[in-house]
């Protein structure tokens, strides 16, 4: 347990920002899993209007420094690279 009292607020900040990730984290992955069902069942619309959405959880991970560029870059790649093997 802390002891001081800023350390005690360093904890709360902590814990907050853990959650925060938590959900940031799972949306990424349901969408990324959501995405990958579609391309997987071939149903080429709907994954089609499901990457902007991608982008965008992507561009706003690495906005808020929860990613790295490199890993959002290359997530966007491998889901341009499938959806362009459904076309």
């Amino acid at each position: 347990m802390p002891i001081t009292s800023s350390a005690h607020k360093a904890l709360h900040a902590s814990e907050n920002k853990r959650v925060f990730n938590l959900r940031r984290k799972s949306a990424i992955e349901k969408q990324l899993k959501e995405f990958r069902k579609l391309v997987a069942t071939k149903n080429k619309t709907e994954a089609t209007k499901l990457v902007p959405t991608i982008y965008q959880a992507l561009d706003k991970a690495v906005k808020t420094h929860y990613l790295k560029a490199n890993t959002a870059s290359r997530t966007k790649s491998r889901v341009m690279a499938a959806l362009k093997k459904l076309m």
